[in-house]
């Protein structure tokens, strides 16, 4: 529907979508709580005050309130990706400006305009009754791994998780991180048949790395540990559905990591 000469919109949505973030950034609320009020600001609004929230094990929502309405922002630093909207009113802000400085302030390498939509449109009879969006039936996106697993009949799931700054009191040995994925493991009812065998080996900068790779009763766990790099890379594969979200989280729970990225993959 076009816009009409007698017709004035109340306000403007942009949704933005930032891909390729620091994950470490996404992760952190008062990192990004700083950095939307400056945006804000930035792009000319009046800040009134905000609410940033970080969740545990890891995940920020936020909310900016300005004079002109809000920014808001929701991470997955497991992803590195940041839903972004700006509402505001009027003319006075800056959306290039803004998109640009969070751009910078994310460290992401891309960034996608997703929607832009002219809220509450005021003609001479008052707020025009519509909806200025429109969804395509062509596509649809299951909410949760379950139920896309169940829909597209799959066999199996894996998923890769990477971890950072473990604790590296944690990787003391072989022996002690065999143990605490074996805990990990059973503690989400996978079958864990034999002792856990964990290998050590020298990397050409000298760096102590530890290698476990061991089969599981429906599938298999392979992972790297890295003391001196607060690194830990995992991949698992179970033939039988598993919650990729809960494998991650536990992990990061199990080494006292920071946070974590992971991609789970439907196996067919």
């Amino acid at each position: 529907m076009g816009g009409r000469e007698d017709s004035v919109a109340l306000g403007k949505h942009v949704t933005l979508e930032y891909y390729e973030c620091d994950p470490e950034i996404l992760a952190n609320g008062r990192v990004m709580e700083d950095l939307f009020i400056a945006a804000a600001k930035a792009a000319g609004a009046t800040v009134l005050g905000s609410d940033f929230h970080e969740f545990t094990p890891q995940g920020v929502s936020g909310f900016v309130i300005i004079a002109e309405s809000h920014f808001s922002v929701h991470a997955w630093p497991e992803h590195e990706y940041a839903a972004v909207d700006i509402f505001t009113c009027g003319d006075s802000i800056n959306f290039q400006v803004a998109i640009d400085t969070l751009k910078a302030g994310m460290k992401s390498e891309q960034v996608i305009i997703s929607g832009v939509m002219n809220r509450g449109i005021v003609g001479n009879n008052g707020v025009e009754q519509f909806v200025p969006l429109f969804e395509d039936d062509s596509h649809s996106y299951a909410l949760s791994w379950r139920k896309r697993f169940d829909g597209t009949h799959s066999r199996g799931i894996s998923v890769n998780v990477d971890i950072y700054q473990p604790e590296k009191s944690r990787m003391g040995s072989a022996i002690q991180i065999g143990r605490l994925v074996e805990s990990a493991l059973l503690k989400m009812n996978l079958d864990t048949p034999g002792e856990f065998q964990c290998g050590e080996e020298h990397l050409k900068s000298g760096e102590k790395v530890f290698n476990l790779s061991q089969p599981l009763g429906d599938g298999a766990i392979n992972g790297q540990f890295m003391p001196e790099s607060e690194r830990i890379y995992l991949y698992i594969y179970q033939h039988n559905y598993f919650e990729p979200r809960h494998f991650a989280e536990l992990m990061l729970e199990t080494f006292g990591g920071k946070y974590y990225r992971m991609q789970p993959y439907l196996r067919r």
